[in-house]
């Protein structure tokens, strides 16, 4: 079972790399589609779009056919779809170029959960988090070769190029190990989820969870310059030590569910999470601050991955439950960063950050929506 796992922990990896070698690019993106700010948030409006349409529509096709052709075809997908995004030369190739990721990120995102949920069951112990914690090193690797390339002055067009085949490669090297297409294909079973009282509590947890992570993600840095007055270095420090907390803690997630349950764990994190933003938002220094938001990476850093395996724990066919709940998730992860910044622009940021907290909070009400089902003999 050791190859499966190394091998679905590599498509994780690869899709955290991808993601962030597109958005360590994005300067140089926009100056080549010669968009302004507001048109280049119009295109990836685009991106999440076609993320939410795709994730959707992928539960009945994992449960139909199985995961692996699905990891196989969004990781190649995701691969390809980074040319046309560098080639874009105007904001309607850009757009369309970025609904091509999005449907293809979809596709992947759902199916590899969900192969990892099957080669979760197989093992007989918990490793949804450390896969996701694959992604976030993967994400962390691509923003640093991003970065580098983008200081030695190599165009997007090459890197961005070059980075696809090497990133075809490595799908369909792990794609040689994954399990077979009927470990987790239910073709006989339901294509859509059943909006269930839990379900709906889940994907409520995962919207909070989602939401949370990505107002942080978009407001730390800019809340530690404007309303503590650091600088644009130091201000980053802010979301540096949300995202290392985050991919560690990740790491050690797994081990923290065996030890205290889906729910203890649920509820410790949202909770952490919320007094983690409070502290950030009533330190009086950035580094106060900067404690903070790690703390609220801490907090957070399991919680998506509990609401995924919940979800998969609802039925025999986890694809279509999984799909759901993933893009009630993403949904939250959406909504977040421009509600922050309403109640921001009404009442000041750190109101802004408030709702996060709350948000948290509310996560942690809401941990035992992801009670695993008692099983029976």
């Amino acid at each position: 079972m050791s190859r499966p796992r190394i091998a679905v922990t590599l498509v994780f990896a690869l899709n955290g790399f991808l993601f962030a070698s597109i958005f360590a690019r994005l300067p140089a993106i926009k100056e080549r589609a010669g968009l302004s700010a507001g048109a280049l948030g119009l295109a990836l409006l685009c991106a999440m779009f076609g993320l939410l349409v795709s994730q959707l529509a992928t539960g009945p096709l994992v449960a139909r056919h199985g995961s692996r052709p699905l990891v196989l075809a969004g990781a190649l997908g995701y691969a390809a779809g980074l040319v046309p995004v560098a080639l874009s030369s105007s904001f309607a190739t850009l757009a369309g170029s970025f609904l091509l990721v999005g449907l293809v990120n979809g596709v992947l995102d759902v199916s590899m959960n969900v192969h990892g949920l099957t080669v979760e069951r197989r093992i007989g112990r918990p490793i949804l988090a450390t896969l996701h914690a694959g992604f976030s090193f993967g994400a962390l690797a691509g923003a640093g070769v991003g970065g580098i390339v983008a200081g030695l002055g190599v165009p997007v067009v090459p890197h961005l190029a070059t980075t696809a085949v090497a990133g075809a490669a490595v799908a369909l090297a792990a794609a040689r190990f994954l399990l077979p297409r009927d470990a987790d294909a239910a073709p006989d079973g339901p294509r859509f989820a059943r909006p269930s009282r839990r379900l709906v509590a889940i994907g409520a947890f995962a919207f909070c969870a989602l939401l949370s992570e990505g107002a942080v993600n978009d407001w730390a840095a800019v809340y530690l310059n404007e309303d503590l007055g650091a600088g644009e270095g130091l201000a980053a420090g802010g979301l540096v030590a949300f995202s290392l907390t985050m991919a560690v803690c990740r790491l050690v997630g797994d081990r923290l569910t065996e030890a205290v349950g889906q729910v203890g764990l649920a509820r410790a994190g949202g909770a952490i999470a919320a007094a983690g933003v409070a502290v950030a938002i009533l330190a009086p220094d950035p580094a106060g601050a900067i404690a903070g938001f790690a703390a609220a990476g801490m907090g957070l850093a399991v919680l998506f991955p509990l609401a995924l395996r919940a979800a998969a724990q609802r039925g025999d066919s986890p694809g279509p439950a999984v799909s759901a709940v993933s893009a009630m998730g993403y949904l939250g992860f959406l909504a977040g960063p421009p509600a922050v910044g309403g109640l921001g622009e009404a009442a000041g940021l750190g109101a802004g950050l408030a709702f996060v907290a709350v948000l948290s909070a509310f996560a942690a009400l809401l941990a035992g929506a992801v009670r695993a089902p008692v099983k029976t003999r």
